[in-house]
C-alpha cells in the first residue's frame, strides 16, 4: 500500500538548510498496524506529513496504492487526503461549539459525501459514543473527545488512518481504551493504521515498530 524509497526532506530557513529526512525507505503493506517511534526532532512528524500527503519529498519517491504522489498537484493531494486518509490528532482538533455529531459530519461536507448524518452516527456508535451524539467537546472527557476524533477519521471510510500521538493528552486508562479501538478497527475492518508515538506502551500495541532518529530509520521490528 505504501512504498517510500530513499525519501529526503529538506527545509530552508534563510541560508540554513535543515535535513529532516535523510533517505528513508519504508514499505507498509495493506492492513498493517504499525508505530513510528522517535524523540523530538527525529523526523517522525515530517514523515507523518509525507505519508498523509500534506507535503511531498524533496527527493526520492512515495507511492500510495501504486500512485506516485510526489508528482501530484495540490488539488490531487487534497483529493487523496479527503478520500483515502483519516487523521487523528493529539489535540483532537474539535470545533468547540459543535456537537460530536456535527464534528464528525464536518469533513464529509467538504468532500461532498452522501448520507453524512447516517454515516456520522454509525461512526460514533463504532467508538461507543451513541449516547453522546449531541454533546459538545466541553461536555466530554479527553478520552471521549479522542473517540470523536477517531469517528471523524472513520466517517470517510478511509483505507489508511494516521494517528499523531493519539494518546498524548490522555490518562493511562483512556490511552489503553483508544489503542484498543484502533486495534479493533485494524483487525475487524482491515484499515491500515500508522501511529506516531514516543510512548513504548503505545508502540507495543501495534504489530510493527519502526524507530527513526536524526531523519533515518534505525530499527524496524515486528512485535
Amino acid at each position: 500500500m505504501i512504498n517510500l524509497t530513499n525519501v529526503t526532506k529538506t527545509f530552508s530557513l534563510g541560508s540554513v538548510e535543515i535535513k529532516a529526512l535523510r533517505g528513508v525507505s519504508l514499505n507498509i503493506p495493506e492492513g498493517q498496524m504499525m508505530a513510528i517511534q522517535g524523540p523530538s526532532g527525529s523526523g517522525k512528524s515530517t514523515l507523518m506529513n509525507l505519508l498523509g500527503c500534506l507535503d511531498v519529498p524533496s527527493s526520492g519517491s512515495y507511492f500510495l496504492e501504486g500512485q506516485d504522489v510526489g508528482n501530484l498537484s495540490d488539488n490531487k493531494l487534497a483529493e487523496i487526503r479527503s478520500k483515502k486518509i483519516g487523521f487523528i490528532f493529539q489535540t483532537y482538533n474539535l470545533l468547540p461549539r459543535s456537537t460530536a455529531l456535527s464534528n464528525v459530519e464536518m469533513p464529509m461536507i467538504y468532500g461532498a459525501f452522501p448520507n453524512r448524518k447516517k454515516t456520522a452516527i454509525k461512526s460514533l456508535i463504532k467508538v461507543g459514543l451513541e449516547d453522546r451524539l449531541t454533546h459538545k467537546p466541553s461536555e466530554l472527557s479527553g478520552g471521549q473527545q479522542q473517540r470523536v476524533g477517531i469517528a471523524r477519521a472513520l466517517a470517510k471510510n478511509p483505507s489508511i488512518i494516521l494517528a499523531d500521538e493519539p494518546t498524548g493528552n490522555l490518562d493511562s486508562q483512556s490511552s489503553q481504551d483508544i489503542m484498543k479501538i484502533l486495534q479493533e478497527l485494524n483487525q475487524n475492518e482491515k484499515i491500515t493504521i500508522v501511529v506516531i508515538t514516543h510512548e513504548d506502551y503505545v508502540a507495543k500495541s501495534t504489530s510493527r515498530i519502526v524507530k527513526i532518529f536524526d531523519g533515518l530509520i534505525v530499527d524496524d521490528q515486528t512485535n
